[in-house]
Formats: C-alpha cells, structure tokens, sequence
C-alpha cells in the first residue's frame, strides 16, 4: 500500500479496478460462449436443399434460436461465475 495516499483512494482504486476486470471476464466468456453457440449451429443445421421459400424461413427461426442460446448460456456463465464465490 501507498503511505502517500489517502486509505479511502487506495480502496476506491481498488474496487474500481476490480469492476473493470470483472466486467472483462464477462465480455470475453460472453464472446466465447457465442462463438461455441455458432459451431454448435453450424453442426445441427441439416444440409438439405429445399424450396426457396422454407428454406429462408428456417434460416431465420434458427438464427434466433442460436441468438436466444447463446444469450441464455452466456447469462449461465456469468451467474455461475459470481455465484462460485
């Protein structure tokens, strides 16, 4: 600790400092778990060619489920992560 410095900044640089980079290990475990949902999409997609007209609407249904999949894991993550303290 700095004698220099008031013990109340000390604690203030402290906290805020530990904000910070809980707030990157949530960015970056987000990023991680969108990039897994994208594989995983990738994979479960069936390659069949359909008509045009189907094949645009499951395009999109799937889209958005992959969204929705990987906010919820994403909020998983992030709870699991405050809550293992």
């Amino acid at each position: 600790m700095d004698d220099e410095k008031p013990v109340l900044e000390q604690m203030t640089d402290a906290m805020s400092s530990a904000a910070e980079a809980t707030k990157e290990a949530a960015k970056t475990a987000v990023k991680k778990v969108r990039k897994a949902a994208k594989r995983v999409a990738k994979k479960v997609t069936p390659k069949k060619k359909a008509a045009k007209k189907s094949k645009t609407a499951k395009k999109a249904g799937k889209k958005s489920s992959a969204k929705k999949s990987a906010k919820k894991s994403a909020k998983k993550a992030v709870k699991n992560r405050y809550s293992s303290r």
